[in-house]
């Protein structure tokens, strides 16, 4: 089949990296963090609760799509956590080599609310919530990916990606 990328994807809050590690671990591929390849530039703005804008994150998206390109050029797929809220976003990450799958974390928005006001040492502030509520576009019915209903618990949840991607 290929090599194959997951993108678990979803607005702050959702469980991408927690769930997305669990994914790779039952996949046995590499997890990459989104998060981690924002440039300090783009990491202080939304530390000081200031929403990026499409400037701020292409360049971000670009190393993205190039470390799941890097993966798949070694023979490897990855599981990636990363917010892909707009579709633009999304194909920038389809630019990567290989096949590349979304997987939309759903969580009602009181709970993300909670979520966020419970997070410590994390650069995203709860304030920039609704920013990325505003800006989430739902997947498309012509894209490669899923809407999944997020379970308290995360290895439910990790499991119900992995029997949804057929994996």
């Amino acid at each position: 089949m290929g090599v194959q990328h997951v993108v678990v994807m979803g607005v702050s809050g959702t469980g991408k990296t927690t769930i997305g590690r669990l994914v790779a671990e039952a996949l046995d591929v590499p997890f990459v963090e989104g998060d981690d390849l924002h440039p300090p530039a783009n990491v202080e703005k939304m530390a000081a609760g200031v929403p990026l804008t499409d400037a701020d994150r292409g360049p971000w998206l670009r190393l993205v799509a190039a470390a799941m390109t890097e993966h798949a050029e070694a023979g490897r797929g990855t599981v990636v956590a990363c917010s892909a809220l707009r579709r633009a976003y999304r194909d920038v990450l389809r630019g990567a080599q290989g096949r590349v799958r979304f997987v939309h974390l759903a969580v009602p928005d009181e709970e993300l609310g909670r979520r966020m006001a419970g997070r410590r040492g994390h650069f995203m502030p709860a304030s920039l919530l609704e920013s990325q509520l505003a800006t989430l576009e739902p997947l498309g019915e012509d894209e490669d990916g899923l809407r999944l209903p997020v379970h308290r618990d995360p290895a439910q949840t990790a499991a119900a990606v992995v029997e949804a991607l057929g994996a």
